[in-house]
């Protein structure tokens, strides 16, 4: 029968149909003025809400006054309020001042009130894009508040972050240590303290008390309240809240996440030693000597609309029960503000490695012991950009992948040489489909061809695919790193800016990914034959001729769509990939496996006595042999 093929009329009409889709698409967009009443709508919102919040902190704010220990009247109304921390208001520093430490790399702002970070600066790393002149700001304009609920012998409930704390700056040796106390007397206090090693992102962070066994209740942990609302760093958002989640590893070194996408997304582990609020390529990490008890951790997601909702990406909280010992708080803690790369983290020796996301089992395998070390390597050598780096890595490992490529066309090669007695076979059993199967086997076995040896090396190439996946996504050194049109390999390379959203694609055209698309097309159309030859159709199953006429023009349409707002290192390592593939198949086609060599090999196996059936053949003959015994008893009682 002949073939049916697209003429000039199919595709003349095929683009008239995509041209009025566009066409409604961008009718269908809201007009300039429409999009100005939603923002300012939006906007007045917003400030309602943020005058509404800022009248609530005034009427529950607690009231400082700053008097001298010696005013025991003045401390006595203060003791009504703050009790046993009413001290602490007496002193200079119960105000609004703020001390600064800093090295090579961070730059932190510790308020007196509240005791916590209000501001953490990463020196060397730039938001949204290279030259943007806008420093990493991971902490700032009150995005993050780190909080002790203070229970009292007295029955009162405080929050440490509304009490002034007194700052003491020295240095020990190359070290800045900052210690801020709240104190309940002059021997008597709850201690932060910061300790800022030189060129590190590491900060040391100790919360210990003294003398507070007759001030604190020791009945109950003290809740440490610490949040995050993470700022947008990157080109997208949408991209970049992808990869935003809680990391925690718990009991034992087990690792766990609290799922990045959704509302009110909560995780209870026990005995967590540390807590990771991870954007896609920056971390916050909390971590411990002595493992929290309980935990409490939730996610939420703060991107609902990805035009309007551009300035933060996730709401991260922890709730991190202290426990007592001996009437005291004591732990050993640090905080890790940097970037999430992987080599960085290593270096720690703490598992912070663990929260980047190399995959699971054996893809994690292969990015841990082989796509990590060898891109590493490239992407360190002298000169070298990053975008041929990624050139490089992937013709080695494509290279080094071309021997279970070779074995995979041979076995098609093969079985294209059976099909003439294979479909021989399938009309003499036309109606016996169950003898045709047996024959079919023996007719292998004879050849010594296995019909599975091409799909063996097909799954081996799998793993290296998606561990590809879960790669370059991670990598950090991709970030605002430059290649040919691409401004920023760990974002979309975006060529032409659309003036509407088209759904599932968005608003821009990438480039590589249409190379990647072309790429795969040419390659499964020269595939496609020798895999239609080589897999005759069987009785009962799908026809795969069909199959892959569609999957020929699918899979490049799902490239496109699903790579245009990705990275463009992964868009550009697909492209790649499919070019050498191409390349190799070529060779192996044209001036390796011979045909003709291979069938008079086929017939001269014939000859020779079969290969002993595996157990999996001889578990197969019996199967149908049992089934074909069923299928003539059933007759029989007919």
């Amino acid at each position: 029968m002949e073939e049916k093929k697209l003429d000039l009329n199919s595709i003349i009409g095929f683009v008239l149909i995509f041209g009025i889709l566009i066409w409604i698409m961008y009718q269908n967009q809201p007009s300039e003025k429409e999009i100005a009443a939603e923002k300012a709508k939006k906007e007045l919102v917003a400030k309602q809400e943020a005058q509404a919040k800022a009248d609530k902190a005034k009427t529950t704010s607690l009231p400082v006054a700053t008097v001298t220990p010696g005013d025991t009247l003045e401390l006595a109304k203060l003791q009504k309020t703050l009790g046993g921390f009413a001290y602490s208001a007496t002193l200079p520093s119960a105000k609004e001042v703020f001390t600064t430490i800093e090295n090579e790399k961070i730059k932190l702002k510790i308020a007196n009130k509240g005791g916590y970070i209000v501001e953490a600066t990463l020196k060397e790393f730039e938001r949204l894009k290279k030259g943007s002149g806008e420093l990493v700001e991971l902490i700032k304009n009150n995005n993050s508040s780190l909080n002790l609920q203070l229970l009292t012998k007295d029955n009162r409930t405080l929050n440490s972050k509304d009490l002034y704390f007194e700052p003491t700056l020295e240095k020990i040796g190359a070290d800045q240590v900052l210690s801020m106390r709240l104190k309940a007397g002059a021997n008597e206090f709850l201690e932060y303290k910061y300790i800022l090693k030189p060129n590190d992102y590491l900060v040391g962070f100790d919360i210990r008390s003294q003398g507070l066994n007759k001030v604190l209740n020791p009945s109950k942990p003290l809740d440490l309240q610490w949040d995050l609302k993470t700022y947008r760093n990157e080109k997208s958002v949408s991209y970049e809240n992808r990869y935003a989640q809680i990391d925690y590893k718990y009991e034992d070194s087990k690792y766990n996440n609290v799922a990045s996408r959704g509302q009110g997304k909560e995780e209870t582990p026990n005995k967590v030693s540390f807590v990771a609020f991870k954007q896609h390529f920056f971390a916050t990490i909390l971590s411990t000597e002595k493992p929290f008890e309980t935990s409490k951790l939730q996610s939420d997601d703060l991107v609902k609309d990805e035009k309007s909702d551009t300035i933060f990406t996730k709401q991260f909280r922890a709730n991190l029960p202290l426990a007592f010992s001996n009437g005291e708080i004591d732990y050993k803690m640090s905080l890790y503000m940097g970037p999430a790369d992987y080599k960085t983290l290593k270096s720690y020796d703490k598992n912070f490695e663990k929260i980047i996301p190399l995959g699971w089992g054996i893809f994690g395998w292969i990015n841990k012991w082989i796509f990590i070390p060898l891109f590493g390597f490239l992407s360190s050598s002298v000169g070298l950009s990053l975008g041929i780096a990624i050139i490089i890595f992937t013709i080695i490992i494509k290279l080094a992948m071309s021997p279970i490529t070779y074995k995979s066309f041979l076995s098609q090669a093969k079985m294209k040489v059976l099909r003439p007695e294979i479909t021989e076979l399938g009309e003499k059993f036309k109606k016996d489909p169950m003898k045709k199967q047996q024959e079919t086997m023996k007719l292998y076995n004879k050849a010594g061809v296995n019909p599975m040896a091409g799909c063996i090396p097909a799954l081996i190439q799998l793993p290296f695919m998606y561990a590809s996946f879960q790669f370059f996504p991670a990598a950090f050194e991709l970030r605002q790193k430059s290649f040919l049109w691409a401004d920023d390999l760990s974002s979309f390379d975006s060529v032409i800016k659309l003036p509407f959203n088209i759904p599932l694609y968005g608003d821009h055209i990438s480039l590589f990914p249409i190379l990647a698309a072309i790429a795969i097309f040419f390659y499964m159309k020269m595939t496609s034959g020798d895999q239609q030859m080589a897999a005759p159709q069987q009785e009962g199953m799908p026809d795969m001729a069909k199959m892959m006429k569609i999957m020929i023009y699918v899979s490049p349409l799902m490239m496109l769509i699903f790579f245009n707002s990705y990275g463009a290192g992964l868009s550009l390592y697909n492209f790649i990939s499919n070019l050498i593939t191409i390349g190799i198949m070529f060779v192996i086609k044209n001036y390796i496996v011979d045909s003709e060599k291979i069938h008079a090999q086929i017939q001269e196996n014939k000859l020779k006595e079969p290969k002993k059936q595996s157990k999996f053949q001889q578990r197969l003959q019996e199967v149908m042999e049992q089934q074909e015994a069923a299928k003539k008893a059933q007759n029989k009682k007919k």
